[in-house]
């Protein structure tokens, strides 16, 4: 049955391409590469980020396996992830802008469950516990969003946490993501459904 409406974002239009790094106030966003294996591993032994992504990592083979995932997902026009990184010696400085190979990983940003023809994503992000309360993930995730709306043309990005989770309501806040309310038990945490507050940007909103 035909729709009535044309997609927001064609599809096939940026699958096939390279995935780009962004800069963004002192931080690179660069595509994910084996070597990060070691690195995304020892993340996922965070406490605060295997609490709130309901997920752990168990060696470096699934890291690189995570890995491998995000590049099929930019293939297939489902997801655009991408390394956060920093200068080695200063995590997360804002006064450093071009990466190297010395540049460490810092956090994660993501933009998955991409709809394109609604023009839909919801966005995702955790940061190391050694470049937190530098704003990691305001200034990459401001830079994604600007990608989003920009380059890509998405209509709309969500912003979803558990309600318990007072630093990711903030970050979302500070993104420009609006509240939107509360979607009870929506979401399977090891403890437990955790009730999920919900945001949202639109390409329009100011």
């Amino acid at each position: 049955m035909p729709l009535l409406a044309a997609p927001v974002v064609p599809a096939g239009r940026w699958g096939s391409r390279d995935q780009p790094s962004l800069v963004a106030d002192g931080l690179v966003l660069r595509p994910w590469h084996p070597d990060d294996a070691a690195a995304v591993c020892a993340a996922y032994t965070d406490d605060a980020i295997r609490v709130w992504h309901a997920r752990t990592m168990s060696d470096e083979d699934e890291a690189r396996s995570w890995i491998e995932g995000k590049k099929a997902a930019w293939r297939d026009e489902r997801a655009a992830e991408w390394a956060v990184t920093a200068p080695r010696g200063e995590p997360a400085g804002p006064e450093h802008s071009v990466a190297s190979s010395s540049d460490v990983l810092v956090g994660r940003v993501a933009l998955t469950h991409l709809d394109l023809h609604e023009g839909f994503a919801a966005m995702a992000y955790w940061v190391v516990p050694e470049a937190r309360g530098r704003r990691v993930a305001v200034r990459a995730g401001t830079e994604a969003l600007r990608w989003a709306f920009e380059d890509l043309g998405l209509h709309r990005v969500e912003v979803e946490h558990s309600t318990r989770n007072a630093a990711s309501c903030r970050v979302a806040q500070l993104l420009g993501c609006r509240p939107e309310g509360v979607r009870r038990g929506h979401a399977l945490h090891a403890d437990g459904h955790h009730d999920m507050h919900l945001h949202a940007r639109l390409r329009t909103d100011t």
